[in-house]
């Protein structure tokens, strides 16, 4: 039957049924790639098992290292009180860092040619990398699992209910996401997979550490402390915080807006990164492409 004899039996236009199908193929697209990365992982599970060795030790050292060393406000010097509040920071930084290996990723298979592989097949431009984020996402909360699970073994503990604690994981997870899309334009920026991992972890070591993940930030240097009480990782420290009930009584809030509203902050900033970097990342693979 022609078009015209579809438009006259009551059908809707032809764009709006092909935007729906763009859609529904671009989104079948991208669970087909999650899916390829993640049974690509499961096949190595020694990349899983080396992607936690790092946290844990984070997590053992800086918990029995500098646990009694280290003043919390309203905690005071305790080995405990700074579990409780170090523990949000440890599990931030794990879904952070994990940037660097989906730019590895995404440099590897350039490298390989597995992209230009995927180019030769009708599927969406954009899937392949959401596709990957996506399974970097089942990796980061598969690591965050394992890494909550030793954190309540050392002596972290959650003082709020079930909602709230899953809702500051979600956090976790949507601030990790987003910086895939940055480590995912990283990735088609350079040419080799060493130089991704290089160029995911240079810029995360200021930006975790001047934050308010291992210390307060109320002893900074002024420009410091700004930095660290607007930057999008405190945000999201904060709010698990604040959602695990690890602000100790007495502990003095900055009064940067996103320290006072740290839960709609790090939304806040995990949509806008994911929002610049996807557009930023998927005109990146167009050109490359083209």
């Amino acid at each position: 039957m022609s078009a015209v004899g579809h438009a006259a039996g009551g059908e809707a236009p032809a764009g709006s049924p092909r935007r729906r199908g763009a859609l529904t193929r671009s989104v079948r697209d991208s669970l087909v790639i999650a899916r390829r990365n993640v049974t690509r992982m499961l096949r190595i599970p020694e990349v899983l098992v080396f992607g936690l060795i790092q946290p844990i030790m984070f997590v053992v050292l800086f918990s029995y290292v500098f646990g009694g060393s280290i003043n919390v406000p309203g905690a005071g010097i305790s080995p405990s009180g700074y579990r409780e509040f170090l523990m949000a920071g440890i599990f931030a930084q794990t879904v952070t860092f994990a940037t660097a290996g989906a730019g590895a990723g995404i440099a590897d298979d350039m490298h390989k040619g597995l992209i230009d592989r995927f180019r030769s097949l009708p599927m969406a431009r954009g899937a392949v990398l959401t596709g990957r984020t996506l399974a970097d996402l089942v990796q980061t909360a598969l690591t965050l699992v394992v890494l909550a699970l030793v954190a309540l073994l050392v002596g972290w503990r959650i003082h709020e209910n079930v909602a709230s604690v899953l809702a500051g994981f979600v956090l976790l997870l949507l601030l990790g996401y987003a910086f895939s899309w940055i480590g995912a334009l990283i990735g088609l920026s350079v040419r080799t997979p060493e130089a991704a991992t290089s160029g995911g972890l240079l810029w995360l070591f200021p930006l975790t550490f001047i934050s308010n993940a291992f210390v307060p930030s109320d002893n900074m240097p002024t420009v410091l402390r700004h930095f660290a009480e607007w930057n999008p990782f405190s945000a999201t420290v904060q709010a698990a915080r604040e959602l695990f009930g690890n602000i100790p009584k007495g502990y003095p809030v900055p009064d940067a807006w996103p320290m006072q509203h740290p839960v709609l902050a790090s939304m806040l900033w995990s949509v806008l990164i994911i929002a610049v970097f996807r557009t930023l990342a998927v005109r990146k693979y167009r050109s490359a492409a083209a």
